[in-house]
Formats: C-alpha cells, structure tokens, sequence
C-alpha cells in the first residue's frame, strides 16, 4: 500500500505543489533563523536538537538537521514502507539550506528583543510554513518518523506519542541550558504552531454544528429549511430517563443563523434541548465541496 501521492511533472497541479513547499520550507526557515534559534528555544522536533547542538557545539543548525532528518527517513521507508517521497525530501532538505543561508546572509541576531512575542511570532512562521508544506501533501519528517516507528510496536497513539517525543526533546533543552524559562516558551511555540497548522489545512470556520431535540421539531425544520435555506438530518430516538420516542435534529448553520434559530426556537418551545459545536471544517452540498478540498 503507498501513502505517496504524485503530480503530473510540470502540470498546474506540480507547479502549485512545489511552489507550496519552497514558500513553506523559507517561512519556516526565517522562523527558526529570526525568532527561535537566537533565544536558544527548542520547539521539539529535529530542529530542536539542532538548536542545542549549536548552541553547545557551534554546529549549523541546517546542516545538523539536515543529518538527522536524511538517516530518519531512510529508517522510516525500510520500516513503515513507502510514506515519505521526494516531496518530503525536497522540504526538509530546502528548509535545512534556506536555514543556514538565512542565518549567513542575517546571522544570528534575534529581530525581536522580548523572548516571548519572538516565541509568538515564531510559533506562528513555523506554523504557516509546517501547514503549507502539509498541504501538499508531504510530511514534515524528522521526529514524527520516530513517533510512527513507535506506533508500529507499541500499538500506542501517533498524537500521544508525537506530543512525548517532542516534549523530550524540550527536555533535553532544560538540561543543556539549565534555563526554566526555555521549556515554557517552547511549549508556547509548539502549542502556536499546532494551532496555526490547523488554520493554514481547515481555513477559519465560523460554521456551528447543532443537535436539537424539540417537541416542535416539524416547525424548526421548516424555519431550517424555509428561512434559513439550509438542510439537515432527523435522528429518532429513545429519552434515556422517560423511554419516551424522541427526535433529534443535526443541522450546520453559521453564526448569524444560529442566533435567528435560537431566537425562534425559545419563542415556540422553551424546553427544547439544543447542543452547539464549533464545526472545524464542514464539506459538502451548501458550503465546500470535498472535491475542492482535495484538488485545493
């Protein structure tokens, strides 16, 4: 089974693709080389060992990323099978160069002099940069590899894992440079980048989904379809205390609509029972189609 996907050489598509990683792999590289190296933060991954190597050693942060990242992959192709191709590679290795050619052409000096809006501006390169690069469809390589190696055997969950293994690595940072301020803004970091990845894959959704359980659940259908022109689903089911037949509606509305739908379900029935959750991402017939999605 391959986990690679591929472009036509040259199409829009592989133009667009490619564009994606140079422009990610160079935010991401003036994220480290302007906000995260000079202040010695280790926002986990093997760029985080990079940056105590060269603070203890003098090692190019790059090219010692560049020797983590090349051995990682070759492991994780003969153990995991082919999930990283030359889009992964093209990333890293670019990153590892637009790094040191950033850090000799600006040095080393930190554009920022307050240690935490740099981790803020910082998480938030690393982030756009990580969430570009993931969106086209390659991977980020590095730590991530070990986490995956580690799934395989243990059975425990990639997320969880990934989360350890960078935290380790924030770890490793506490004790090289004996400095607790370090680990606190590199969570900062790793939490913005988290964050900002989620945005740069799913957009910004002001979508709301609803579970509505009403009495009334004809005349809120109506005003969901009639009024507020959007769709939905009826659920039967049982009152968990009365064992009364209930009915369930689940519908997704924007903020604006969700007020208007509130507003007249108090008016024709107070009792009525309503669950509202942020909706991330949602695709389909009235907002984006998931054919978009994945030609985005």
């Amino acid at each position: 089974m391959t986990f690679i996907t591929k472009e036509k050489r040259f199409s829009k598509k592989w133009f667009i693709t490619y564009g994606l990683i140079v422009v990610g792999a160079f935010i991401m590289a003036a994220g480290f080389v302007l906000f995260i190296t000079p202040y010695k933060i280790v926002p986990g991954g093997v760029y985080g060992i990079a940056i105590v190597l060269h603070h203890t050693f003098g090692f190019p942060v790059g090219l010692t990323a560049l020797c983590f990242d090349i051995p990682l992959t070759i492991i994780g192709i003969r153990i995991l099978g082919p999930r990283f191709g030359i889009k992964t590679v093209v990333g890293f290795v670019l990153t590892a160069v637009f790094v040191d050619g950033l850090t000799y052409f600006y040095g080393e000096s930190p554009l920022v002099d307050n240690v935490l809006l740099s981790s803020i501006y910082g998480g938030l390169f690393l982030g756009i940069g990580l969430g570009m690069i993931f969106k086209s469809r390659a991977t980020s390589g590095g730590s991530d590899i070990v986490a995956m190696i580690i799934a395989k055997y243990t059975k425990l969950p990639l997320g969880q894992l990934m989360i350890l293994v960078d935290s380790a690595i924030v770890l490793i940072g506490l004790f090289s440079f004996g400095d607790w301020e370090i680990p606190l803004y590199s969570l900062i970091v790793i939490f913005i980048v988290g964050r900002v990845v989620d945005v740069v894959l799913q957009g910004i959704s002001y979508d709301k989904t609803l579970f509505i359980i009403s009495e009334k659940h004809r005349e809120i259908r109506d005003k969901i379809i009639g009024d507020l022109n959007r769709g939905g689903t009826f659920f039967k089911g049982e009152g968990m205390y009365s064992g009364s037949e209930k009915t369930m509606i689940y519908t997704i509305v924007n903020r604006r609509e969700l007020v208007i739908l509130q507003e007249f379900i108090h008016r024709i029935d107070p009792e009525a029972f309503m669950t509202v959750i942020n909706a991330n991402e949602v695709l389909g017939h009235g907002f984006r189609s998931l054919r978009e999605k994945v030609e985005d």
